[in-house]
C-alpha cells in the first residue's frame, strides 16, 4: 500500500513551468493587425492562397458574426474585446514533416510539453499547432500505406480540396451561432482526417494547441471523416501561457461517422486563465456508427463548450463523458447535447465537476428525440463537489421527448468533501492536500480510466497542480 501511495505522489508531481512560459514574438513572419473587419479576413485567405469558394465562405461568415448580438445565457463574455485581438500570426514557415526543421524556440517549446516523446512512443500521427498555423505534421508510414490520410486542415485544404467542399460547414454551419461564425471567417490550422472504409486506426492520432502570445485569438478547425466500418481515436491538448489580458480560443470541430464507424475525440483542455475558451464540437452517427466525446476541461477563465452527436442512422450510438475542474475566477459552463432522429438510437452523458476557491462549474445539456423514432434509450447522470462554501455548481438539463416509446433517465447530484473522509486518509499517512487530491482522482475515476495511460498521468498532474494551496 505504501508503494502504492508513492506512485501516485510520483504522477501528481508538477511543475508549473512545463505550461507558463513564452517566447519572444519579434521573429514571427506574419503578424496581422488587430482588430476584424473584411479586410482582416481577405488577408487570412490570401495568405493561405485559398480558392475563391473559401473566400466567400468567410465573408459571408464574417457578415453572419456581425448580425449575431452575444449570448446572454450561459458564462459572462463581457470581458472579450474582438477589437484588441491579433486574428492571425504565422511565426515560421509551416507545417513541417521533418521535427528538425521546425524553429528552434517553438521546437524548445514543444519539446517541454513533451509532444514529440509521445509521438515516438504512443502515436500514430501528430500534429503541433502554434498560433495561427499547423508548425509540424507526421503520420506513422503504415497507417498512411492503408490510405489513412492526416494532415493540417489548410493542407487539407490544398491537397484534397473536392473531400473538403464536401463537408466543411455541413456539420457546423456558420449560421450556427456567433463564435461559429466568427470562426468560419478567420479559421486557421486544425486538423483533418480521413480514415478509409474497414481500416482501423488502433492508436491515437494526436494534435496539440499552443497559443504563445499576448492577446492572441487562435481559431483552429477540425475535420474528420470515417468511413463505413472504420475506426479512429483522436485526442488533442491545449495550453498557454499566462498573461494579464485576455486571449480568446474559438475552434470548431466536425465528425463525421459513416455506417458502422467508430469514432472517439478525446480532449485534455489545461488553457491558462487568460484565456476565453469557446468550442462547438458538433458530430453526425450514420447508421450503426458510434461517437464517443471524452472531455476534460481544467484551465481558462471562461470555457462555453457542449459536445454533441446528432444520431441520423438507426442503431447509431453516442457516449459522452465529461469532467471540469473551476477554480478561483473560473466558470466552466460545459455539458452535452444528443438529439435522436432515427429508432433504436442509445445515449449516454456522464457530467462531472469540481469547484473550488469560489469557482463556478455548470452542466448544460440537450436530450432531443423527434417523433417516430422508435425504442430511443437515453441515460444522463451530472455529479457535481463543491470544496468550499464559496464556489457554485449549476445544471440546466433540457429533455424534449417527442415520442411515447423513449426511456429516459436523467440523475443529479451534488457533494462536499467531507471531514471525516479528510481525517481517515490523513490516519494513513497522507498529508491533507494529498487526501484532497485522492478524492477527487476518485471522483473523476469513470473519466480518467477512459484515457491513454500517458493522458491519465498527464490529467493526475494537472489536478494536482488545482488542487495545491486549496485546503485550509
Amino acid at each position: 500500500m505504501a508503494k502504492d501511495r508513492a506512485k501516485e505522489r510520483t504522477l501528481t508531481e508538477v511543475d508549473y513551468a512545463k505550461y507558463d512560459f513564452r517566447n519572444d514574438t519579434k521573429n514571427y513572419e506574419i503578424i496581422l493587425d488587430k482588430g476584424l473587419n473584411e479586410k482582416t479576413v481577405r488577408q487570412i485567405s490570401k495568405i493561405k492562397n485559398e480558392p475563391e469558394w473559401m473566400t466567400n465562405f468567410r465573408l459571408k461568415a464574417l457578415d453572419l458574426f456581425f448580425k449575431k448580438p452575444m449570448p446572454t445565457w450561459g458564462a459572462d463574455f463581457s470581458g472579450i474585446n474582438f477589437d484588441d485581438i491579433t486574428y492571425y500570426m504565422k511565426p515560421s514557415e509551416s507545417n513541417s514533416t521533418n521535427w528538425d526543421d521546425v524553429p528552434a524556440d517553438i521546437k524548445k517549446t514543444f519539446d517541454r510539453l513533451g509532444i514529440p516523446e509521445a509521438e515516438r512512443k504512443f502515436l500514430g500521427g501528430v500534429g503541433s499547432q502554434y498560433e495561427s498555423e499547423v508548425i509540424y505534421h507526421s503520420i506513422r508510414e503504415d497507417l498512411e500505406k492503408q490510405g489513412v490520410i492526416f494532415l493540417g486542415m489548410d493542407q487539407g485544404l490544398k491537397e484534397h480540396e473536392e473531400i473538403v467542399r464536401k463537408h466543411f460547414g455541413t456539420i457546423v454551419p456558420a449560421a450556427d451561432n456567433k463564435f461559429a461564425a466568427l470562426n468560419s471567417a478567420v479559421w486557421s490550422g486544425g486538423s483533418f482526417v480521413v480514415v478509409p472504409k474497414n481500416v482501423k486506426v488502433d492508436v491515437p492520432l494526436q494534435a496539440y494547441f499552443r497559443i504563445n502570445a499576448q492577446n492572441m485569438g487562435q481559431f483552429e478547425r477540425t475535420l474528420i471523416i470515417a468511413e463505413e466500418g472504420s475506426r479512429v481515436s483522436y485526442v488533442e491538448g491545449c495550453s498557454a501561457p499566462r498573461y494579464s489580458s485576455n486571449s480568446l480560443h474559438s475552434a470548431v470541430v466536425e465528425i463525421i461517422a459513416k455506417e458502422g464507424a467508430h469514432v472517439r475525440y478525446t480532449t485534455i483542455q489545461n488553457w491558462s486563465n487568460n484565456i476565453y475558451n469557446l468550442v462547438t464540437k458538433r458530430a453526425f452517427a450514420h447508421r450503426n456508427a458510434s461517437v464517443e466525446w471524452v472531455d476534460g476541461n481544467i484551465g481558462s477563465r471562461v470555457t462555453a463548450k457542449y459536445p454533441s452527436v446528432y444520431l441520423v442512422g438507426e442503431g447509431a450510438k453516442a457516449e459522452i463523458l465529461s469532467v471540469a475542474l473551476a477554480g478561483r475566477g473560473q466558470h466552466q459552463d460545459a455539458g452535452a447535447k444528443v438529439v435522436h432522429l432515427a429508432s433504436n438510437t442509445t445515449s449516454t452523458i456522464t457530467s462531472k465537476s469540481i469547484s473550488k476557491d469560489g469557482g463556478r462549474t455548470s452542466y448544460r445539456g440537450l436530450v432531443k428525440v423527434r417523433r417516430g423514432c422508435l425504442n430511443v434509450k437515453n441515460s444522463t447522470k451530472c455529479d457535481a463537489l463543491l470544496l468550499d462554501d464559496k464556489s457554485r455548481s449549476d445544471t440546466y438539463p433540457t429533455i424534449e421527448i417527442d415520442e411515447p416509446t423513449t426511456t429516459i433517465a436523467h440523475e443529479a447530484t451534488v457533494g462536499k468533501v467531507g471531514d471525516d473522509q479528510i481525517f481517515y486518509l490523513m490516519s494513513r499517512g497522507l498529508g491533507e492536500d494529498e487526501a484532497m487530491t485522492l478524492i477527487i482522482m476518485g471522483f473523476i475515476q469513470p473519466f480518467t480510466k477512459e484515457l491513454p495511460m500517458e493522458y491519465a498521468v498527464e490529467l493526475n498532474r494537472l489536478i494536482q497542480m488545482e488542487m495545491e494551496d486549496s485546503v485550509g
